[in-house]
C-alpha cells in the first residue's frame, strides 16, 4: 500500500525542518543575538580563530543549511500544489445523464426514499391567429459526450434511436459495398486519383465507433423500427409542431423517414422546398435530389398530385407557411388514407398542435398523460453528414487536383538490429540474430516477436499499431485520438492516448527490448529499423508496378503473393474502410492485368477467380470471368456464376448493378453490417 510510504517520508519530511532548529536553539540559542561592537571586532581581527567565533561559524553554518533544505522543501510542495491545481481544472465536470445516473445510483445503493412531488401537466402553446406562420426556433441538441444506451446513441449533433442508429451504420456499409461493386479495375499508375474512397463525415463514424463498442442492448422488447413506431403514435388527422425541438425533430424525422424507405416498397417522402430550406439549409437541395425516395414540390396542392397520382407517401413533411387550410386539410385526409403521416414544421390553426423539446420528447396537450416515444433529434450539420450515407453518389469527374485517399508512401527499412533484452534472462534469439519484429496487419493483426505472437491486452494498443502501420510517415496526436475515439471530446482524450501508448510500449520493451513506436515533433511513427511490416511490402511491390516498364507480369504477380487478407480483416474500426478499399483496389489491378496479359484462357480463369475471392462484390470481376467461361464454352457453369453473384448481392442488400444504387427491399434491416470486414 502506498500511504505508509507516504506517511512515513511526511513524518521524516517534518523531523528535518523541525528538529534542528529546536536542537540549534535548545544548545547555543539564537544564531544571531545582537549586532558586534567595535572592541569584539578589532578583538577578531587581532585573533580570529578562537573558541567562539569557530562556534559562531559552525552555529551560522547550519543555519544555512537548514534553509537550504526548508527552501527545497517549499519548492517542492508549491510545485506539487501548482500540478494539481492544474490537474483539478482539467477533470471534466460530469455532464447531466452522468449527473442523473450518479444520483439514481446512490439512491438505489444508500436506499434514500422521496416523497412524490405532484407537477402540472405540459401547457399547451398559445393559438396563433388564422392564417398567420409561426417559425419554429431552431435549438440545436449539441452535447459534449458519446453515450450509448439500449434506446439510443447520444452524438455531439443530437440522439438517435438505437435502431435508427444501427440503420445508419448498415447504410454506410452498404454504401462501402456499393463502391467495391462498382470499382472498374485500371492498369497501375502512381498517385493516380481515387473515386469514392474519402472519409465519411464525423457523424457516421461515431455512430459506427459507439455501436462497435457498446454492448448488446438489454431487456429490450421485440423490434420495430422507429418509423413504424412513430406512425402509429402520430394522429392520423396531421399534426403541426411547435416549441424549441421543432426543426432537431424535424431533420430526425427526415433520416427516419429515408432510411426506412429501404425497408418498405414504394415508400416515399414528400417535402416542400421551404421545408428542407428550413431543415438542412439555404445550400439542400442538391443533397436532396439525390437521396432516394424523396420528392420536393413546392406546395400542399403538389403534394395532393403526388400522393393521388403516383403512391401512397410514408410521410408528408410540410413548412410552417400560411398554406390554404382545406389544402392542407385534404392532404392529411388522403395521406392518412394510404397509411402515411402529414407533419407540419410550425402552427397550423386547423390541425392538432403538439410541443416539441430539444431533447425529442413530443407533448401532446389534450393527452398529457399518453406516452409518445423519444424522437431522433439532430442539428442540421449532423443530418447532412449522416444523410449522405443514402444519397446517390455525385458524378465522379477525376483529375490531377480530385481528393483521394492514395495508398501510404513506401517505407525503406534502415539495416536490421538485434534484438536485446533489458530484464530477465534473455531468450536465445533464432539461428537469425538480426531477427526484427514483425507486425501482420494484412488478416488478424499480430504483433510477432521471434514468431511468437504478443499478447496485447488494450484493444486500442493493437488499433494504435495498425493505424501506424497504415501511415508510415507517422501522425500527431489528433490524428490519432480522431480515428481511435471519434466523437468523444478532445479534451479528455489524450490521457486516454498516453495511457494506450504507455501500456503498448511497456509490453513491447519488456518482451523484446526495443523501442518500437518513435515519438518526434508531436508525431508517433513505427521505427522501420526495428519492426517489419507487411503492408509495407505491398506498398513497396505496388509502387514498383506502378513504375515497372519491363517484366511487368512479375511485378503485378508480386502485388498478389504480398495479399494473403484484407486490411485489419474482422475488424470494424471507422478509419479503416478508405484505407481497406484503396489496399483492395491495388491488388484487384494486378489480378485484373494478370489476367489480361494471359494468353491461355485456362489461366485467366485462375487468375480471375483469385481476384472474385479477394473482393467477391466487385461487379467487373464477375463479368470478366462470365466473358472467360462463355469463351471456354462453358455456358452453364457462366450462368451458375452469374446467379450466384446476384444472390451474393441480394443477400447483403445490395440490387444488380445495372438497376443502379437502390438497395433491395427488406435486406437494411437483416444485415449486421459489423459481421463483416
Amino acid at each position: 500500500m502506498r500511504w505508509p510510504r507516504q506517511l512515513m517520508s511526511l513524518l521524516v519530511v517534518l523531523a528535518l525542518l523541525a528538529g534542528p532548529p529546536a536542537v540549534l536553539l535548545f544548545l547555543i540559542g539564537p544564531p544571531v543575538s545582537g549586532w558586534p561592537t567595535t572592541k569584539q571586532v578589532q578583538a577578531w581581527v587581532q585573533q580570529p580563530l578562537t573558541e567562539e567565533t569557530l562556534t559562531a561559524a559552525l552555529t551560522i553554518g547550519a543555519w544555512l543549511l537548514w534553509l537550504l533544505l526548508a527552501y527545497t522543501v517549499t519548492v517542492r510542495a508549491v510545485t506539487r500544489l501548482q500540478a494539481t491545481a492544474a490537474w483539478l481544472r482539467q477533470v471534466p465536470l460530469p455532464t447531466p445523464w452522468q449527473a442523473t445516473a450518479s444520483g439514481m445510483a446512490g439512491a438505489a445503493v444508500f436506499g434514500v426514499t422521496t416523497h412524490p412531488v405532484a407537477t402540472a401537466p405540459p401547457q399547451p402553446p398559445p393559438a396563433s391567429a388564422a392564417g398567420t406562420s409561426e417559425k419554429p426556433a431552431d435549438t440545436n441538441p449539441t452535447p459534449d459526450d458519446t453515450a450509448v444506451s439500449d434506446d439510443g446513441i447520444l452524438l455531439p449533433g443530437g440522439w438517435l434511436p438505437r435502431d435508427t442508429a444501427e440503420s445508419v451504420a448498415a447504410a454506410t456499409a452498404l454504401l462501402w459495398l456499393r463502391r467495391r461493386r462498382d470499382y472498374r479495375p485500371r492498369p497501375l499508375t502512381p498517385n493516380a486519383p481515387e473515386a469514392h474512397t474519402t472519409r465519411l463525415p464525423p457523424a457516421v463514424t461515431a455512430v459506427q465507433a459507439a455501436l462497435a463498442d457498446a454492448p448488446a442492448p438489454s431487456n429490450v422488447p421485440a423490434p420495430t423500427d422507429s418509423f413504424t413506431a412513430l406512425v402509429r403514435v402520430l394522429p392520423t388527422g396531421g399534426l403541426s409542431l411547435t416549441g424549441p425541438g421543432t426543426l432537431p425533430i424535424g431533420r430526425g424525422l427526415l433520416l427516419t423517414a429515408l432510411l426506412a424507405s429501404h425497408r418498405h416498397t414504394g415508400s416515399t417522402l414528400v417535402i416542400t422546398r421551404a421545408a428542407l430550406t428550413d431543415l438542412l439549409g439555404p445550400d439542400a437541395e442538391p443533397l436532396g435530389r439525390r437521396l432516394p425516395q424523396l420528392t420536393i414540390v413546392e406546395d400542399p396542392g403538389g403534394a395532393i398530385g403526388l400522393v393521388e397520382g403516383v403512391g401512397p407517401p410514408r410521410m408528408v413533411i410540410l413548412a410552417g407557411e400560411p398554406f390554404a387550410a382545406d389544402n392542407t386539410t385534404h392532404l392529411a385526409s388522403v395521406t392518412a388514407a394510404n397509411g402515411g403521416r402529414l407533419v407540419v414544421l410550425g402552427s397550423w390553426p386547423t390541425g392538432q398542435t403538439w410541443h416539441a423539446e430539444p431533447t425529442g420528447h413530443l407533448h401532446d396537450p389534450t393527452h398529457p398523460d399518453t406516452p409518445v416515444p423519444r424522437l431522433c433529434v439532430l442539428d442540421q450539420v449532423t443530418a447532412i453528414d449522416l444523410l449522405t450515407v443514402i444519397a446517390h453518389p455525385e458524378p465522379t469527374r477525376l483529375s490531377p487536383t480530385t481528393p483521394r485517399t492514395p495508398l501510404a508512401q513506401t517505407v525503406t527499412p534502415g539495416p536490421r538490429l538485434p534484438r536485446q533484452s533489458n530484464r530477465g534472462t534473455p531468450r536465445l534469439p533464432p539461428a537469425a540474430t538480426s531477427q526484427r519484429l514483425r507486425l501482420q496487419v494484412l488478416g488478424e493483426p499480430t504483433l510477432l516477436i521471434d514468431g511468437e505472437p504478443l499478447i496485447i491486452r488494450r484493444s486500442a494498443g493493437v488499433q494504435v499499431l495498425a493505424f501506424l502501420a497504415a501511415h508510415p510517415n507517422g501522425a500527431d496526436t489528433r490524428a490519432l485520438t480522431a480515428a481511435l475515439w471519434p466523437g468523444l471530446p478532445r479534451s479528455s482524450l489524450p490521457g486516454r492516448l498516453y495511457t494506450t501508448l504507455s501500456d503498448l510500449r511497456g509490453a513491447i520493451r519488456s518482451a523484446s527490448g526495443l523501442h518500437v513506436i518513435e515519438h518526434t515533433d508531436d508525431r508517433y511513427r513505427l521505427n522501420p529499423a526495428q519492426v517489419d511490416v507487411d503492408l509495407w511490402h505491398l506498398h513497396a511491390a505496388v509502387h514498383h508496378a506502378a513504375t515497372s516498364v519491363t517484366d511487368t507480369t512479375t511485378a503485378w504477380q508480386a502485388i498478389r503473393d504480398a495479399y494473403p487478407a484484407d486490411l485489419a480483416a474482422g475488424r470494424t474500426w471507422p478509419w479503416l474502410a478508405p484505407i481497406r478499399e484503396v489496399t483492395r483496389r491495388r491488388v484487384i489491378d494486378a489480378c485484373a492485368a494478370l489476367a489480361d496479359g494471359e494468353n491461355d484462357p485456362r489461366r485467366a480463369l485462375i487468375l480471375l477467380q483469385g481476384g472474385v475471392g479477394i473482393d467477391p462484390y466487385n461487379a467487373d470481376l464477375h463479368a470478366r470471368l462470365v466473358d472467360v467461361l462463355t469463351a471456354l464454352g462453358d455456358h452453364e457453369a457462366a450462368d451458375q456464376l452469374h446467379n450466384r453473384y446476384l444472390h451474393t448481392l441480394a443477400q447483403v442488400g445490395i440490387d444488380d448493378p445495372s438497376v443502379g444504387h437502390r438497395a433491395t427491399t427488406g435486406t437494411i434491416a437483416s444485415w449486421n453490417p459489423l459481421s463483416r470486414s
